[in-house]
């Protein structure tokens, strides 16, 4: 455990980072874990400012999370990654050892843990809409949860790191256009922002028993894809569901130290039932 250092220092970055959550969990953890020389901020980076930003942190920082547009950046500044970052080409986890910084994805863990939490155990076919960063790690998730078969719901066409990493896992992948919802999905996750679905939703195929949806966009009140999709009866999983079981392994992997589960479940719960604006993409 990294404990006794004045200013163990860690964050969140990204863009936009105003309304991120981590702060909140990340925060909650220190407290309940007794760190009191830990501290967690969040600041606004874009992509071609990551490496600039990195290089002029100084031994006191252990750890950085990393939201969108830098999962992707994050390989120019570490001298490895694990595998599973590497698999998913995505990196929302920086940690400092001794040779600097190596990466990792969370976000994986995250995506498993909060479909298994919602009773979400298997998984046969899905529908992922996007296919950027966030939507491989759902992708690889889904390979875990026995998925045979993804559709990518996308504007243009699926990224061709997206395609590798399907035949990899040996997933079927499908590319339909939006708003073409395949019927008898058990899974829908959405990775895009909240106006990419206008005009598609009436659409959405009625649920089927066992199927679900889950939103990882979080912020601007509520989402309106999970709103339909619990109006027609799927089970809905919120984005900061995801958010916590990512969180929770980040603070394993900066402190030491398990995460206090319930603790940052209940501070995230708080945060949420105070007024706020913006949307966050994990």
């Amino acid at each position: 455990m990294l404990t006794g250092d004045v200013n163990s220092r860690a964050g969140v970055r990204g863009s936009p980072i105003a309304h991120s959550l981590s702060p909140v969990l990340h925060r909650a953890a220190y407290r309940a874990l007794g760190l009191t020389d830990w501290s967690y901020d969040a600041v606004r980076v874009e992509a071609d400012e990551l490496s600039a930003h990195v290089g002029r942190l100084d031994e006191t920082w252990r750890g950085l999370s990393l939201t969108m547009p830098l999962k992707e950046a994050a390989f120019e500044v570490v001298h490895s990654a694990s595998e599973t970052a590497r698999a998913v080409g995505a990196i929302n986890t920086i940690i400092r050892d001794d040779r600097g910084w190596w990466g990792d994805n969370t976000d994986v863990y995250g995506f498993v843990e909060a479909l298994r939490t919602a009773g979400i155990d298997q998984v046969r076919s899905a529908v992922l809409v996007g296919g950027g960063a966030t939507a491989r790690s759902a992708l690889a998730a889904l390979a875990q949860l026995g998925a045979a078969r993804v559709s990518f719901m996308v504007r243009e066409t699926v990224r061709a790191e997206t395609l590798a990493l399907s035949e990899d896992l040996g997933v079927e992948a499908v590319a339909v256009d939006m708003g073409s919802w395949p019927f008898g999905t058990d899974l829908i996750i959405g990775t895009v922002p909240a106006a990419a679905y206008a005009g598609l939703l009436g659409a959405l195929p009625e649920a089927h028993e066992g199927s679900a949806v889950l939103d990882c966009v979080y912020g601007e009140g509520p989402s309106p894809l999970l709103g339909v999709a619990a109006e027609i009866g799927y089970a809905v999983v919120v984005g900061t569901d995801l958010l916590l079981h990512q969180a929770r392994e980040q603070v394993r992997l900066m402190t030491g130290e398990a995460a206090p589960t319930e603790a940052m479940r209940a501070a995230l719960r708080d945060a949420l039932d105070a007024p706020a604006g913006g949307s966050v993409t994990l």
